[in-house]
């Protein structure tokens, strides 16, 4: 009995044929994580940017109240009320510096900081302070008309650099948008190709695995049925065919005792009945040892047989042979020569026909035989049944299933009879085919 191992086994090509298609597998899903990790960084930069973005307006607003803020304390002359009110601004205008700060510390590594931001922080910092102590010392003197004069000299430039920052760092936000969807799009372009790819490639492995485990599964059931075969030929041989030749040898010699009569008669008789048995029996070990036909062309030994079949009926017959002849597995073979011989014998005997027809086809993918007559058909029960006590057409089926072939048997009444078998070209043949270069060609025998 042959191990699990010999069922999976695979040829070499088809080993090729498996990394090739496990290797695009595998590289189409490498680009698809590639293009989803390109795609997850540009969404850091876009998000970077944004957030850069907001931190500078943020900045922006908390300037622009501050001075407005301010303004409003220097119209109000009022010394005191203007040292106490530049303290919650003081105070807050920090807090905004910290905060935006802390934003641009904590952008993504994939993001870089506009660099005129942290020199405009610590500008803020450092000069507007110090501006505040100086317009409190001037509101506490009474020059209002400084403090104003002061405001805008100082405050308005401030604003400017952070006005330039936000409109730089919102172009960038705007490119980095662009690039983000022009990166989106590849992406989804690049999925739509590999992955119905990487589905094609799956299903051909699993269909490649499939069609190679099941063809060795065959390949080991006929090498299984030939090795019982042998067997039950050598057991045949080694015990019964022995054990009747020498009942032969005892029954001669009996034969021998006998006086000349009527009985010595009939022993003699029944001697050489039983010489014919084993001589048919000793036919029929040999048939099981070797194949049914002598040569390996199928369409040799079938064109013996309609030739020897159309000497003992009127009807002619004909047989036809397409495509290059190839070798056939000794098992299909020999099945095939059964099924054939049982059709053709049928039809000579039983359809009246005048014109007998046999036709093989050795095609790359399948090969295919067609017997077909003009007799008188075969009537539907019978088609389906069978003649009681007759097997020729279920034997036909049997064996046709037997083999996994596709059997089809067409009859109508007086419009004779078609037998179609076709059987897939990795089951059939012996060996894988040879580049074929002329194969449109059409032979006919006898």
């Amino acid at each position: 009995m042959k191990s699990a191992a010999n069922y999976l086994a695979i040829s070499p090509g088809l080993k090729i044929a498996f990394a090739l298609l496990i290797g695009m597998i595998l590289g189409g899903n490498g680009i698809i994580i590639w293009q989803f990790h390109m795609a997850r960084v540009q969404t850091d930069r876009l998000y970077g940017a944004n957030r850069q973005l907001t931190a500078v307006l943020q900045l922006q607003v908390k300037l622009l109240s501050f001075h407005q803020q301010l303004d409003d304390l220097a119209r109000s002359n009022d010394a005191q009320l203007m040292a106490a009110g530049t303290e919650p601004l003081r105070g807050a205008l920090r807090e905004q510096v910290r905060q935006t700060a802390a934003a641009i510390a904590s952008l993504p590594p994939e993001t870089q900081a506009d660099p005129a931001i942290l020199p405009t922080l610590e500008a803020i910092q450092v000069a507007l302070p110090a501006q505040l102590d100086a317009i409190v010392r001037l509101a506490n003197s009474g020059d209002w008309a400084t403090v104003q004069r002061r405001l805008g000299n100082e405050l308005t430039p401030i604003e400017s650099v952070t006005a330039s920052l936000v409109e730089s760092i919102g172009q960038q936000a705007r490119g980095e948008l662009t690039q983000a969807v022009e990166n989106t799009s590849s992406v989804q372009r690049t999925i739509l190709m590999i992955v119905p790819a990487t589905a094609i490639s799956t299903f051909c492995i699993a269909a490649f695995l499939g069609w190679s485990v099941a063809r060795r599964m065959i390949e080991v059931r006929l090498e299984e049925r030939v090795n019982e075969r042998t067997r039950l030929a050598r057991d045949l041989h080694d015990t019964l065919l022995q054990s009747f030749h020498g009942l032969m040898l005892r029954f001669q010699a009996v034969s021998k005792m006998l006086p000349e009569g009527k009985a010595k008669e009939q022993l003699e008789k029944t001697l050489e009945r039983a010489d014919q048995a084993i001589a048919e029996g000793r036919s029929a070990v040999y048939d099981l040892r070797s194949s049914t036909t002598e040569t390996n062309e199928l369409s040799e030994a079938l064109n013996a047989v309609g030739n020897e079949l159309s000497k003992q009926d009127a009807a002619e017959f004909s047989l036809v042979v397409e495509g290059a002849v190839r070798d056939l597995h000794p098992i299909i073979r020999d099945e095939l020569y059964r099924i054939a011989r049982e059709a053709l014998s049928n039809a000579f005997r039983h359809a009246r026909a005048r014109h007998i027809e046999t036709e093989i086809e050795y095609g790359e993918r399948a090969f295919r035989l067609r017997i077909r007559d003009d007799g008188q058909g075969i009537p539907a029960d019978l088609l389906d049944q069978g003649r009681p006590g007759h097997y020729g057409l279920p034997g036909i089926r049997e064996r046709a299933r037997q083999v996994g072939a596709d059997l089809t048997i067409w009859s109508r009444a007086h419009s004779g009879t078609e037998i179609d078998l076709c059987l897939a070209g990795s089951i059939a043949y012996g060996r894988p085919p040879r580049p074929a270069r002329f194969q449109l060609f059409r032979k006919k025998i006898g």
